[in-house]
């Protein structure tokens, strides 16, 4: 009967919600990348070693430096002002993946001087996406190819991509940011053993990549509060103000974009990006 139908259908809605993590608003809404990218790699047990989530290293002796400030990392700018990364989408992906991974590669080109370019002969450094097992990627330029993994079982969405990108173009989580007790606090007895994730880089002289950017609590290379956790207790809190919304983030930021194009020096550029209360932030900056 129509009763009977609704009564399963509501079952149904209900048991699809109670997936979802619990949220500031406590009311179902699209997952934050960090819950998107636990929830793929949750079951991870495979070469390359990962840190911090999704962040692949290459030997042990990554696990306690930034592998990208602790050596040259960054992708080179042409003549043009240009960066070019190169890039080859494995076979292996339907034409609706591939366009999802193509809108990420595109959407820097919009709002910064990077642009991802298809493989050509004669590239000796390229990213190779491909569909392994999880979401990861190395922190900046390797040399050769690398790897950058998004798995058809739960990598593939937008903010995803971005955030698999932005660690291949040199950047890391936000939660490991040489200024982060100034603006969260971490609950260490909440954290499942052995996560590297939290943990401030021993160069303390190091800044990170920050580019003078404030601490962004809606970057899309931030988790949220209950990230890692070992008992549903949060591992991480806003301060001063608890309630700011940790996490979010659906597709990166105005902070995200403005320390990209810091990194790189591109030399103009204007960002467009709609935040969680859906309000529209443009930004234009020149850098001398």
């Amino acid at each position: 009967t129509e009763l009977a139908f609704k009564m399963i259908m509501s079952t149904v809605n209900i048991l699809s919600y109670a997936e979802i993590p619990s949220t500031d608003e406590d009311i179902p809404r699209e997952l934050s990348v960090g819950q998107l990218l636990e929830r793929a790699n949750r079951n991870y047990s495979k070469l390359p070693t990962l840190i911090g989530g999704d962040v692949a290293i290459k030997s042990e002796a990554d696990r306690n430096a930034d592998p990208c400030t602790s050596r040259g990392c960054m992708w080179g700018k042409w003549t043009d002002g240009k960066v070019y990364v190169p890039y080859y989408i494995a076979n292996h992906y339907s034409s609706r993946e591939i366009a999802i991974i193509t809108r990420g590669l595109e959407s820097f080109s919009s709002v910064s001087c990077i642009r991802f370019r298809p493989y050509q002969d004669g590239d000796h450094e390229w990213l190779s996406i491909e569909s392994r097992n999880g979401c990861y990627s190395y922190v900046g330029r390797q040399g050769g190819g690398q790897t950058v993994s998004l798995s058809r079982q739960g990598c593939l969405y937008h903010s995803t991509v971005q955030h698999e990108l932005l660690h291949a173009l040199g950047f890391n989580h936000e939660q490991t940011r040489s200024d982060r007790d100034n603006y969260i606090r971490v609950y260490w007895e909440n954290i499942l053993d052995d996560e590297y994730n939290f943990r401030i880089k021993l160069f303390m002289n190091i800044d990170t990549l920050n580019q003078g950017t404030p601490y962004d609590y809606n970057s899309v290379m931030q988790y949220e509060r209950y990230a890692f956790s070992k008992n549903n207790q949060p591992t991480m809190v806003p301060i001063p103000n608890s309630n700011v919304m940790l996490g979010g983030a659906t597709q990166m930021s105005k902070n995200d974009i403005d320390r990209l194009n810091r990194l790189y020096q591109c030399c103009k550029y204007t960002a467009t990006t709609n935040t969680q209360s859906d309000t529209v932030l443009q930004s234009q900056l020149t850098l001398k």
